[in-house]
């Protein structure tokens, strides 16, 4: 008989339970195989995971190919206006039956031996059926389905896992600042141009961690961005603001102004005859008076969904900053490499004009070309080396998240935050990583069929 003992994992797991109430974190969890392959299965097998927005796919018959984890899934308008996940493989001999990235279709068919699938991911027919199948039931022979799908704001989530919560309790407080951002008018938001997609040799773990909140790194990395004049805010004043544990798991920032009079960029720098068209009735007016003040917002929703709203420029010579919205995903492609999916988010209700110019400003600073992007994406690909290292391992070398914790640093708990979750002023703070990864830990380690709790009330 062979007996199983704790493996390099589950040490890593350890250590980070261990480390955390330090402040320290395992960087072997940035380069071992088998946390990644116990993470595509703990995490994206589980979690609700976001594949695209509802405007993606407005018609029916509309289809994107999208990701949970490595596998591809087809995010499909059925011809009665639903959206179905289904998971692009036939049921035959497993062949991927999408071969586009998106397009409009009234069904799929199998190019391996026929079989078709129409939008709800039924089994249609296939050749020959009489000779080939005939008797066979072709109920229950359909191309399979996500376990659950939800939308919220027009973001399109799916898990794998029929145990999964409501995405609105898994969301928890989070929701509250969706609202804030992507409820401001009864228009809602819509995607500009397609996804970009481009690969880096880094740890998907590194883009969840930044947008968590990694506020510090603007001063050293992007410096160059305020002397270029792509962004207003000088970085002092930036590191003003608030980080928010929204609830397990999920974290958020934002730059903002002392008070509503304060000059500077209001709601996130859009343009005022925009921000005039929003209708607040929506939201309340603590959610109101944050999203007024408020200069930066970046967030990101356990595991891999991030959000990014501020203004911003590529060119400050000729274009003042403007309101740009990215969303993005940190698409895991191997323990060593992330895949990087990153939209552009306008009102639906802009003009052609003010949706061209948030477009050509976030091309051009948090794109594939994007002068933030080039800065940040260097760093991640040294801490995947890091992560694999052998010396590390050696030396149980571990990565410092202190900042914010009792006598460390400047930043305080607020007592009178409006919004749900723990807050913290300043920005001077890594308590918005130190929740994600808590909440990682505890989905790494959570047995089949059970889950971690999801508000910090509980």
């Amino acid at each position: 008989m062979t007996i199983t003992g704790p493996t390099r994992a589950d040490a890593l797991l350890d250590a980070l339970d261990r480390g955390l109430p330090h402040g320290e974190i395992p960087v072997g969890l940035f380069g071992n195989q088998e946390i990644y392959d116990r993470e595509l299965r703990r995490l994206f097998g589980r979690c609700w995971v976001f594949l695209a927005h509802e405007s993606e796919i407005e018609a029916k018959g509309d289809y994107v190919l999208r990701k949970i984890g490595e596998d591809s899934f087809i995010v499909i308008r059925d011809e009665h206006g639903g959206i179905n996940v289904l998971f692009d493989a036939c049921r035959h001999r497993g062949v991927q039956v999408c071969r586009s990235d998106s397009g409009n279709t009234s069904h799929f068919r199998c190019p391996y031996h026929g079989w078709t699938y129409n939008t709800k991911g039924d089994l249609v027919g296939a050749p020959l059926w009489r000779n080939a199948f005939g008797g066979m039931p072709k109920e229950g022979n359909g191309l399979t389905k996500a376990a659950k799908v939800a939308s919220y704001h027009g973001l399109v989530f799916a898990t794998l896992d029929p145990s999964a919560p409501p995405l609105e309790e898994y969301l928890g407080g989070m929701a509250w600042y969706l609202d804030l951002l992507f409820g401001l008018n009864e228009h809602g938001m819509e995607i500009v141009g397609a996804p970009q997609r481009f690969v880096i040799d880094a740890n998907w773990k590194s883009g969840s961690d930044n947008f968590a909140g990694d506020d510090y790194h603007l001063g050293t990395l992007h410096r160059s961005v305020w002397e270029i004049g792509a962004f207003p805010v000088p970085f002092r004043e930036n590191m003003m603001g608030y980080h928010v544990q929204a609830a397990p798991g999920h974290s958020l920032s934002f730059s903002m102004a002392p008070t509503e009079d304060e000059p500077g960029p209001k709601f996130f720098g859009f343009p005022e005859e925009l921000v005039a068209t929003f209708d607040t009735s929506r939201i309340s007016a603590h959610q109101l008076d944050i999203a007024r003040r408020s200069r930066v917002m970046v967030a990101n929703v356990f595991p891999n969904f991030s959000i990014l709203a501020l203004p911003m420029t590529e060119d400050g010579a000729h274009h003042p900053p403007t309101g740009v919205v990215t969303i993005r995903t940190w698409q895991p492609h191997g323990v060593g490499q992330v895949e990087i999916w990153n939209w552009f988010c306008v009102y639906k209700n802009m003009t052609p004009a003010q949706k061209d110019r948030a477009y050509r400003a976030g091309l051009g600073t948090f794109s594939m070309g994007g002068a933030f992007e080039m800065d940040d994406t260097e760093p991640w690909i040294t801490v995947s080396r890091t992560g694999r290292s052998v010396a590390a391992d050696l030396l149980d070398f571990k990565l410092n998240y202190q900042m914010g914790m009792p006598g460390v640093g400047i930043a305080k708990p607020v007592e009178d935050w409006p919004g749900p979750g723990i807050s913290y002023w300043t920005r001077y703070e890594e308590g918005v990583q130190r929740n994600l990864y808590r909440f990682y830990g505890d989905m790494m380690r959570a047995e089949p069929g059970a889950w971690p709790k999801f508000s910090f009330d509980d």
